[in-house]
């Protein structure tokens, strides 16, 4: 890693350590950048689980347990700057211990760490639905279809260890290795993480050689009700902004997801209409990749709270996130979505609701757009 003078148009390079001689601890430190910072692993996860020993007839603790946006559990095992030859082992028996968990015991697994972690007043089926961007638990499916995933974390891998993973990946094991190394910059330490296992050529490959599982799972998905349901519900309601020349959503089309969401000219932030099964929602969505970035932006926005809601025409429920997962601020009305004769209803309280929702916001965006 090289620091940059622009100046001098020269580089220098940062010295490398060791964990150990940077007085860097597994569970006290590594682990818990990981399980606060999860997208340093280069994909969004939901952390659920950390340190847990709930495992049957066994008093073993696996590192970290996430999901991913996939809904299927992924396994973090954490070392510092070796691996030791047994981490491949350890993590296959927590895949074959988390196999089995079903939909119900991931979330009271979930609800018991939000409490540990001092949380407990939040929902973990709520923040669940939120980061698979579903509207409730009925839709979602949790750890079906495929074995939970492996991602080791080390400075170094043993060749024992990385032959093994090519190995299990050959045989259809979902597993990566990524190698994290510290680095010093003056009284600063920067760490750097990378996926060497296997190589983002070899990962590309591996995607195309299952393309044809993908396109089965999607076929299927697209037979589902919810899905036919939310495709036609879309068009029309497309078709009914449009003949009234509102061009917010002009350029966007019907979709399998239960939201419409369309950008504003502010990053991160968009204007979204939601279709559920028993509401409709409009909402002004935050969802930054940055948690600390999402956070200020609602800040922001909550300062000129009582002027939003003014123009509005009534309270909004402001929902911020501090965890992972997007930030909303919305307004909502119970419908009996799957029923076709509410849509002409539906549509028009969206189509009224988004424009108050706009008018609301958008002098305020205008003020702020530099803040912003």
């Amino acid at each position: 890693m090289f620091k940059i003078d622009r100046n001098e148009k020269r580089m220098s390079e940062l010295p490398k350590s060791t964990f150990s001689d940077l007085g860097i601890r597994e569970r006290e430190d590594l682990q818990e950048w990981i399980a606060n910072t999860p997208e340093a692993l280069g994909e969004e996860l939901l952390v659920i689980q950390k340190e847990f020993a709930g495992f049957d007839e066994t008093r073993e603790r696996l590192d970290l347990l996430a999901l991913d946006k996939d809904g299927s559990l992924v396994i973090i095992e954490n070392k510092l700057d070796d691996t030791g030859r047994d981490v491949v082992w350890q993590a296959l028996k927590y895949v074959a211990y988390c196999s089995t968990l079903k939909k119900s015991e991931i979330v009271e697994m979930f609800q018991n760490y939000l409490r540990k972690q001092g949380r407990g007043g939040e929902d973990a089926s709520r923040l669940i639905c939120d980061f698979l961007e579903a509207e409730t638990m009925e839709e979602i499916s949790l750890n079906s279809g495929s074995d939970p995933r492996v991602i080791l974390v080390a400075a170094n891998f043993r060749k024992e260890v990385t032959s093994t993973v090519l190995w299990l990946i050959s045989k259809g094991v979902k597993a990566r290795c990524m190698k994290a190394t510290p680095y010093v910059h003056g009284d600063e330490i920067l760490l750097d993480i990378n996926q060497i296992i296997p190589t983002p050529e070899a990962e590309g490959y591996m995607i195309k050689m299952s393309s044809k599982d993908s396109e089965e799972k999607e076929a299927s998905a697209g037979r589902s009700l919810h899905v036919q349901i939310r495709l036609k519900y879309w068009a029309q309601m497309l078709n009914y902004f449009r003949e009234r020349n509102f061009e917010m959503y002009g350029n966007v089309s019907p979709t399998r997801m239960n939201y419409l969401s369309t950008g504003l000219g502010v990053g991160g932030c968009s204007y979204t209409l939601i279709f559920g099964k028993f509401e409709c929602r409009v909402e002004f969505k935050i969802n930054h990749s940055d948690k600390e970035e999402r956070k200020r932006v609602f800040d922001l926005l909550l300062g000129h709270k009582d002027e939003i809601e003014g123009r509005f025409g009534g309270a909004l429920v402001w929902e911020r996130s501090d965890a992972q997962g997007s930030t909303y601020i919305r307004h909502s009305k119970g419908f009996d979505g799957y029923d076709e004769e509410n849509w002409p209803e539906r549509n028009q309280w969206l189509f009224d609701h988004i424009r108050k929702l706009e008018a609301a916001f958008n002098p305020v965006l205008s003020e702020m757009r530099k803040e912003l």
